[in-house]
């Protein structure tokens, strides 16, 4: 059967590996930092640590109105930091490197640390291009990259599916932009229903989109 899509394009957090899973080890200063300027933000450090794996830290720190000056001692932080233990991509990802088709990796944060994450997983080579949207230093979005993306490589709409965890950031930007997508999560439960958005728990279920 021939495959109506031509490449997909794949969120890396939470949808590759568990970003939970690194979390205590990766953002240990962080967590300091914050945990000794509790007056500087609203909100409980229980929730950040939470949110700060699963959204960009630009996101959460206006959320929970992290003070000016907390806020830049956290990104300095952030800039420098990388993670250079064995990272595990979920038993599944085995599944999205036997699609025979053109694969993106798109993810957002500091440069620095999610290359590293990239290059722990190993996953360098399963990508016909990797781009990670900074969203501290420029005003470039996931929205942006996928356009450029279907631009460049001259696919139509309809040939692009965009897979990936966060309803708010790259589901968003697919459906803005008219390209399917699927929402991966691995508690369904979990997550709010977006509309014309399938929900998948494994990568194995994938291969009905294309």
């Amino acid at each position: 059967m021939k495959m109506k899509k031509r490449a997909i394009i794949l969120d890396l957090d939470n949808t590759i590996y568990s970003a939970h899973s690194i979390g205590d080890k990766l953002f240990r200063e962080l967590y300091s930092l914050l945990e000794i300027n509790q007056s500087k933000f609203q909100g409980s450090l229980t929730d950040i640590k939470k949110d700060i794996n699963k959204k960009p830290f630009s996101v959460v720190a206006e959320k929970y109105n992290m003070s000016k000056y907390l806020y830049q001692d956290a990104v300095e932080l952030l800039k420098k930091l990388t993670y250079n233990d064995p990272i595990e991509c979920f038993a599944d990802y085995d599944a999205v490197k036997k699609i025979n088709c053109d694969k993106f990796l798109v993810t957002s944060g500091f440069p620095n640390l999610q290359y590293s994450k990239i290059k722990q997983l190993g996953i360098e080579g399963d990508f016909k291009g990797i781009s990670i949207v900074d969203t501290i230093s420029t005003d470039n979005t996931k929205k942006d990259v996928f356009e450029s993306i279907q631009l460049c490589h001259n696919y139509d709409l309809s040939e692009l599916l965009v897979v990936g965890d966060d309803p708010d950031s790259e589901i968003a930007a697919a459906l803005a932009l008219g390209m399917d997508a699927v929402l991966y999560a691995k508690n369904p439960l979990s997550v709010e229903a977006v509309s014309g958005v399938s929900v998948i728990n494994s990568f194995e279920n994938l291969y009905c989109f294309l």
